[in-house]
């Protein structure tokens, strides 16, 4: 029925949230407890992928590429469990993730069909290496560099979708992924700000909140599964 189908859903938004809250928590600035962050930090992505899996089906080459953003940045989230040891391959496995993502993006629209959004967000992207460039070590700066300007193309290419959505049906579901692809940026910003110029306070917090929403706010753009009541006799 359709009223259960909603149930499960919220059921499963409400699994999110508590999933991600009990990572957040398990920081040291929270209540230090790692067994928490390795526990429910690579559980939240989960529960952010099976949210999208029944999602998408009238779009299936859009969903097929967000789903393997979100396997890619499973393995991202599970890399990055080991700051220092896992952070060049959580780079790359974030790097796949963005063009996997820009490749979902394009499957309707083509790439910079509004260059303006492209522009703002090369400029954004410019004002942030700007800032950590001094910081960043030798041999991270090419790396650096490749993932930011796949992360503004993958943010820019959202907005556009958004834009070009605009007055039509599609138009909230583009403007969710707008935004994620603004908050991916925004949090992967600070991690680097974090890890590379100053420690933020709680860092965690908004680092990984502000990513959670954009993954799941990605994982919403595509379309829901029609809701089908079933007769009972």
């Amino acid at each position: 029925m359709s009223e259960r189908r909603a149930a499960s859903i919220d059921a499963l938004d409400a699994a999110i949230l508590v999933s991600a809250l009990l990572a957040i928590a398990g920081a040291p600035w929270a209540l230090a407890l790692p067994a928490l962050v390795f526990a429910f930090k690579p559980l939240t992505t989960v529960l952010i992928l099976a949210r999208a899996w029944p999602r998408g089906r009238a779009t299936p080459q859009a969903r097929r590429w967000v789903l393997a953003g979100l396997a890619l940045s499973l393995v991202g989230d599970i890399a990055l469990l080991w700051p220092q040891q896992g952070f060049l391959p959580g780079l790359v496995a974030f790097l796949l993730a963005h063009a996997c993502y820009l490749v979902a993006f394009t499957r309707g629209v083509r790439f910079a069909a509004r260059p303006l959004a492209f522009a703002a967000y090369a400029l954004v992207a410019g004002g942030v290496l700007w800032q950590l460039w001094p910081s960043v070590p030798g041999a991270l700066r090419a790396p650096v560099a490749v993932y930011v300007i796949a992360l503004a193309a993958m943010a820019a290419q959202a907005a556009v979708v958004w834009r070009v959505a605009r007055g039509t049906a599609d138009e909230a579901l583009a403007r969710r992924l707008a935004l994620g692809g603004a908050l991916f940026l925004c949090s992967d910003a600070l991690l680097a700000i974090n890890k590379f110029a100053a420690p933020l306070p709680a860092a965690g917090l908004w680092i990984l909140a502000t990513y959670w929403a954009a993954q799941w706010l990605i994982a919403s753009w595509l379309a829901p599964p029609p809701l089908r009541s079933t007769a009972t006799s």
